[in-house]
């Protein structure tokens, strides 16, 4: 396995090698070794989940408040294209976004930093994702950004009325969310990623 940096700091994408052979295939969906050794630092791992969407749904975009949550997101059933959006105020991709297929064929795991925001949204009829999470939920620290929002223009694969939760679609947009002041700061987040890098053993993220 190996993990290749996006364009957006601290977003990763991950590439497992596949052993088929008559019976299926057989892959490691996730390396902690390969993990540090391209990402800088171990992923400390404290909660899964696991959701099923059909055609037409957009979840996100979601984020978690400092010291917030960093997620490794993979999809075994059918595909999703899943879209990494930079929040951080501050940061010099701030608002721009990376995205990435994850299909039960490449087999693709999405790694994002804590900070960043991501959503997704089924690309077959109906797609199961799991995500390994670095905290728990903590309700009281989300931070939501409207993935409809006409500035970001992010390319969803759905009709104009997709299908959304409430609190998804009363989202504000990026704009709206950085001055009502809920966005993460790029400086707190560096030496939040400065502090993790530093208990690993080597490895450096930038």
């Amino acid at each position: 396995m190996q993990l290749h940096r996006l364009d957006v700091d601290g977003a990763f994408l991950a590439d497992p090698v596949i052993y088929p052979d008559d019976r299926g295939h057989f892959l490691e969906l996730f390396s902690q070794p390969a993990f540090q050794r391209d990402v800088g630092h171990e992923l400390n791992v404290a909660q899964v989940n696991c959701s099923l969407s059909r055609r037409g749904t957009i979840r996100g975009l979601h984020a978690v408040a400092l010291p917030s949550q960093a997620r490794y997101v993979t999809c075994p059933q059918g595909g999703i294209i899943d879209i990494v959006v930079d929040i951080r105020l501050g940061s010099p991709t701030y608002g721009e976004y990376v995205a990435a297929e994850l299909t039960e064929t490449n087999r693709r795991a999405l790694y994002l930093a804590e900070g960043l925001a991501h959503g997704f949204a089924p690309l077959t009829d109906e797609a199961t994702v799991v995500y390994l999470c670095s905290s728990t939920w903590a309700p009281g620290r989300e931070v939501q950004i409207n993935a409809l929002d006409p500035e970001l223009n992010l390319p969803w694969p759905v009709t104009p009325e997709p299908l959304m939760s409430e609190k998804d679609r009363a989202a504000p947009t990026l704009r709206e969310a950085a001055e009502r002041g809920l966005l993460p700061d790029y400086r707190d987040c560096q030496e939040l990623y400065a502090r993790l890098d530093g208990l690993a053993v080597g490895g450096d993220r930038r």
